[in-house]
């Protein structure tokens, strides 16, 4: 199974988030944000969206794609009402732990 991240309004790479993934060394500090477009061609098994405004956004993909949803908070709009750092980079690493359990369960997990 490959795998391929993009986004419906990509805007480039939070340090929180590089700084949350280098806790669980995994390097994302060279990664950029990549918008659908950046696959024109690709035929997808599934394509699955990580949070409401991707769900509602994300555009059709004809032909044997499914579609998955699984919701999870967004850690820079948790950032925003945070008292401190450390209570926003806990926003981030709940977040980041929620997904990686998610992913780990793949392909089992991904009709949940």
């Amino acid at each position: 199974m490959t795998a391929y991240s993009a986004g419906v309004a990509p805007k480039g790479i939070d340090p929180r988030a590089v700084k949350a993934m280098a806790e669980i060394d995994i390097d994302i500090s060279g990664n950029s944000s990549k918008d659908i477009d950046a696959y024109p061609d690709m035929e997808f098994d599934y394509v699955i969206t990580l949070c409401d405004h991707a769900n509602e956004s994300c555009p059709f993909f004809p032909g044997k794609t499914k579609r998955i949803h699984k919701g999870f908070d967004d850690p820079p709009k948790l950032a925003k009402g945070a008292a401190s750092e450390e209570e926003a980079m806990a926003d981030y690493r709940r977040v980041r732990d929620e997904i990686r359990q998610y992913v780990e369960r793949f392909p089992e997990g991904l009709e949940d």
